[in-house]
């Protein structure tokens, strides 16, 4: 598929893309070729091939989901500018 001048122009417009003229025929060339891969992809024969999230069939390591360190509710508040009730307090922001 070849994509003209004209059409590369209208490409450009719609992604809000600022191209000076003289480089039109070069983003044509390079949109043409995207297509023309983009073609030879659909050549390949996918049937039976089971879609993947990686290359590698690894199973991501996982921890323990153990509570460590918990009761520290005076020690977090310390670090806030402005706490009341034991939460952080905030400015109203909504009126």
């Amino acid at each position: 598929m070849s994509i003209d001048r004209e059409t590369a122009a209208r490409v450009a417009k719609l992604a809000r893309i600022a191209v000076p003229e003289d480089d039109l025929p070069k983003l044509a060339e390079e949109l043409s070729g995207i297509l023309d891969f983009m073609e030879q992809l659909n050549e390949v024969d996918v049937d039976g091939v089971e879609p993947m999230t990686s290359v590698t069939p690894m199973r991501l390591k996982r921890r323990e989901d153990v509570v460590t360190d918990g009761d520290q509710q005076e020690k977090v508040l310390a670090n806030a500018p402005d706490a009341r009730e034991g939460f952080f307090a905030v400015p109203k922001v909504v009126e």
